[in-house]
């Protein structure tokens, strides 16, 4: 082998070397970081149908992620007593195994004033916030979660 394909050949190696030490570090601090997201949900029970299969999706790629379910308007009806999706599931079972799994999932006051609704309609895994676009915000800003709408 000449010098020149030596020294190509060395510079090569080295070079991959350093791209594969850089996407190390970056690989594992990926996975050590905990994902913070708030999901809003706003537009009734087939947002819900999907927000929740997202939630899911994310728990299944990174169980650790740190999940907050805010709802106002049409969205806090999947968390109502009694709540079916369109092949009569029933959306409180699948907000169960999702609460046992760290999500949380929030209930606008404003909406529930608004609509004559009481808590006492509402699943035992439901907490109320004073405000749902409140609450985003406060999470979005202050505590530097992602957002989602679904």
């Amino acid at each position: 082998m000449t010098r020149r394909k030596l020294l190509g050949a060395v510079g090569a190696a080295m070079l991959l070397a350093g791209c594969a030490a850089a996407g190390g570090p970056q690989q594992d601090k990926a996975v050590s970081q905990q994902d913070k997201v708030v999901y809003h949900f706003s537009s009734g029970l087939a947002q819900a149908s999907n927000g929740l299969r997202n939630i899911g999706n994310h728990l299944e790629v990174n169980p650790n992620a740190k999940i907050v379910v805010v709802s106002h308007a049409l969205g806090v009806d999947f968390l109502m007593k009694g709540a079916k999706d369109k092949n009569g599931a029933k959306y409180e079972d699948v907000v169960e195994r999702l609460k046992s799994r760290g999500v949380q999932f929030d209930v606008c006051l404003i909406t529930l004033r608004n609509r004559k609704l009481a808590k006492e309609q509402f699943i035992a895994d439901a907490t109320f916030v004073p405000s749902g676009v409140a609450e985003i915000t406060r999470l979005q800003q202050r505590e530097s979660y992602a957002y989602l709408r679904p």
